[in-house]
């Protein structure tokens, strides 16, 4: 009964499609303008992709530190090195450069040599005044010996600040106004206003490096922008490319061009309709539809083509198009469907976005291809002799019949083969590190890139990490003891080569202290007991405060603010200098007395990829779980499990393996690998037993007999689909993100170890089981009949 309904179900799709043909186009034509009216409400993100869910702990802190004091991702800095800055015309310009950018409305303050605030001591009125460093231009060559004195030797609150003590690099730092530094406001001010001002500067001879936060993801989101296009052509060419290549035939690489590119409106539609932010993950989707859509494509092409060369009655071909392949490839895209829908369990808003895109177009370029191809084929005379040459191939039927002598006579070595890979990949296993750097999959090639490596270099780091101090009492953070901890906390962290020199309210009082003296920079230190008492009074009477400052402690004096820089690392270095850095914070502030928040995006991204390798194992145990549940319930045999899995969990092994000896880390990006891959792999499984089982039934169990047609005819297609794959996932390798790169790489590998598994692995267990395996009992009544039995109306 399970097998006349589901032949049923599946013939009556079939004359439903071709009966229905200009009802169903245009019901694709309407669906495709309504998906396309959702294209309006596409957006790219601005914000860093927050890998952990909303309330994990590290995400609250993170957001009550935003609370306190802001977005703390807001600097833009400008560098330039003595060889840039070598005469005063040219400080000058430096300095009218601050100016300019000091002008838009958009930026809060810049701190620059042409506005560096001095404090000074004022006797008559018993105060500090704040008083500019460079009041006017330099005028000549001896002005800018004496600026480059005062700067370098006398105001030690700006070393590794404002000026590099390494190399004496000087920069700027630009402080964007917070409530548009996760908006597109910030990227139109820096593409329209910030980056052709300073090209300005840069033509007329100024060699102006940037960098900070705000800069640096505003050019990399604009890279992931570019690259959709790149990405969609450059697999569009490549796939078609093949397909042209594997059928010769324009009319059929056209109509699976259709196909494909109607699929890919429709990922952009769900990309509005859901509201979901383009990121570097959902914008592989796209060109992602195109990789996969192909292969349904020439599964359902290459049936059609083989009926119509068996008996050429288009009709029947049709049919049999879509009640034979279409089940099949039904499961087969369930399967790759499944592998991305358990990123949605992952409770990752990234992620979980990702998967569930990705699995609904899966889902639909199916839907599209079922219906378009038989109704465009319909409408079309029959294909002529010429496209059908390559069903007879002489290197096609050599390769069928390669692999029908190693399964039959080199099992054997087969299985010892396998057994040394699996042991080398375990060994590769136990050297993948894990990376949950900011900028490691950031393009090379790219300048942005070059000049975060150059502040790396003079100022030891951009990427912020932040400490709160909360004394858990009002005005706290003026008590003696406190700022000498604070002082002692900045000193660990200065003696951090990983870490930049900090920033806290220490610095300011420091200098209070400096200008008390005269501005003696030898007492640029925290006053005594007795000087804090003489120094009160012209604290309590000064007005001005350096801006800069102004953020790093609350209005009520109960929470202290401490911002260093961090260098890019590896992740087994940055957690030791976080270990070691929350070890001296346990020491100088005991719990009973404080309560310590050590948080920052770098922190927050790394904590993010430390919890998306724990996820793996949910997401790649839950995709083999649920392709284990539809191969059970499709052929109703628990033993088809293991024949089915191992051959699809050797290949990601091998990966895993790979990515261990050619040092590819665990991170974001490669951490999708193995779920994409394991859904993907396991379909040319599923055609392969699909075929087996319809062979079984036509040769009355004859086992040998079933795998090697099963082999013959399957190992066409799935070498054509995996070709296409492996063609198309490389097209990734072309991204300037190392991420994607990787991604496309390891996917592409995977999936040919996977077809090698699968045309050489398969078949020969399902030979060496074939007893406990391959028989009558576990075959004759599956619960889903993949391929449809023959009918009279066939014959």
């Amino acid at each position: 009964m399970h097998k006349l309904f589901s032949f049923s179900f599946w013939n009556s799709l079939a004359r439903l499609i071709l009966r229905n043909r200009e009802v169903i186009l245009g019901l694709i034509v309407l669906a495709t303008i309504a998906l396309g009216t959702q294209w309006k409400y596409m957006k790219f993100s601005h914000t860093e992709a927050n890998l952990l869910p909303d309330d994990h702990p590290v995400n609250i802190e993170y957001d009550e530190f935003i609370k306190q004091f802001g977005e703390e991702g807001n600097l833009i800095i400008l560098g330039a090195t003595q060889e840039t800055l070598n005469t005063y015309e040219k400080l000058n310009a430096w300095n009218q450069l601050a100016d300019s950018i000091s002008k838009f409305e958009e930026i809060d303050f810049v701190l620059s040599t042409s506005n560096l605030p001095v404090l000074e001591l004022d006797e008559p009125s018993s105060s500090f005044k704040v008083n500019e460093l460079l009041p006017t231009k330099l005028k000549s060559e001896a002005d800018y010996a004496a600026f480059k004195k005062k700067l370098f030797t006398d105001l030690p609150f700006y070393k590794n600040l404002i000026y590099s003590e390494k190399d004496s690099v000087i920069r700027t730092a630009v402080y964007l106004k917070k409530d548009i530094v996760n908006t597109i406001t910030r990227k139109e001010f820096v593409f329209n206003e910030l980056v052709p001002l300073i090209d300005s500067y840069r033509n007329n001879g100024l060699d102006v490096r940037t960098s900070g936060m705000p800069y640096i993801r505003t050019l990399n989101a604009q890279n992931i922008v570019d690259e959709i296009g790149m990405f969609l052509l450059a697999a569009l060419l490549i796939t078609s490319g093949l397909f042209f290549f594997f059928f010769r035939s324009w009319r059929a690489t056209f109509i699976s061009i259709v196909t494909v590119i109607i699929g890919v409106m429709w990922a952009f539609g769900f990309l509005g309709l859901f509201r979901f932010e383009i990121t570097v993950l959902t914008a592989i989707i796209p060109p992602l539809i195109i990789v996969i859509g192909i292969p349904n494509c020439i599964f359902l092409i290459n049936k059609y083509q083989q009926e119509i060369r068996k008996h050429g009655n288009q009709a029947l071909s049709l049919q049999r198009v879509i009640t034979k392949v279409g089940n099949a490839t039904l499961m087969t895209n369930l399967t790759t469907a499944s592998g991305f829908a358990t990123f949605i369990f992952t409770q990752s808003k990234l992620l979980k976005e990702f998967g569930i895109v990705a699995s609904i177009c899966i889902v639909t370029i199916f839907v599209l291809s079922l219906m378009i191809i038989p109704i465009i084929y319909s409408y079309l005379p029959l294909p002529k002799e010429k496209h059908l040459k390559h069903l007879g191939k002489t290197w096609i039927n050599s390769f069928a019949n390669w692999l029908g002598v190693m399964v039959k006579n080199y099992r054997i070595a087969i299985y010892i083969t396998s057994v040394v890979v699996l042991i080398l990949s375990f060994i590769g296993m136990y050297q993948i590190r894990v990376s949950g750097s900011l900028i490691e999959d950031m393009p090379k090639s790219m300048s942005f890139y070059k000049d975060i490596k150059f502040f790396e270099e003079s100022f030891d780091g951009v990427m912020p990490v932040e400490i709160v101090i909360n004394t858990k009492k009002k005005k706290g953070v003026n008590k003696p003891k406190t700022l000498k901890k604070i002082d002692k906390l900045e000193e660990h962290i200065i003696e951090t080569p990983e870490l930049s020199r900090p920033m806290s309210v220490i610095s300011l009082i420091k200098f209070a202290k400096q200008a008390f003296y005269q501005g003696d920079p030898e007492f640029f230190d925290l006053p005594t007991s007795n000087e804090r008492l003489f120094m009160a009074k012209f604290l309590k009477n000064s007005n001005g405060e350096v801006g800069l400052m102004k953020s790093y402690v609350d209005s009520t004096g109960q929470y202290a603010r401490v911002t260093t820089f961090m260098k890019d690392m590896p992740t087994e270095r940055l957690e030791y200098v976080e270990e070691n850095l929350r070890a001296k914070l346990e020491t100088l502030f005991p719990v009973e007395d404080y309560e310590i928040t050590l948080t920052g995006k770098a922190l927050v991204f790394q904590k993010g990829t430390n919890y998306l390798i724990n996820n793996l194992i949910l997401s790649l145990s839950l995709a083999i779980l649920l392709i284990a549940l539809f191969i059970a319930f499709m052929f109703k045999s628990l033993r088809m499990i293991f024949v089915s899995i191992v051959p699809n969990l050797l290949p990601l092994l091998m990966t895993a393996g790979l990515m261990g000896f050619i040092g590819v880390p665990i991170k974001a990006s490669t951490i999708l690998v193995f779920s994409i891959a394991f859904g993907i792999s396991v379909d040319d499984t599923i055609h392969f037993l699909a075929k087996y089982r319809q062979e079984l039934m036509a040769n009355n169990w004859k086992i040998k007999k079933s795998v090697y047609s099963a082999l013959k005819e399957t190992g066409v297609s799935m070498f054509y689909t995996s070709i296409v794959l492996f063609f198309g996932f490389s097209t990734f390798t072309i991204s300037s993100f190392g991420g994607t790169v990787a991604l496309g790489a390891l996917v592409s590998a995977t999936l040919l170890f996977a077809m090698l598994s699968n045309l050489l692995l398969l078949p020969s267990m399902l030979l060496s089981l074939e007893r406990s395996i391959a028989n009558e009992r576990t075959f004759k009544k599956p619960a889903i009949p993949i391929i449809a039995p023959k009918s009279d109306e066939e014959e």
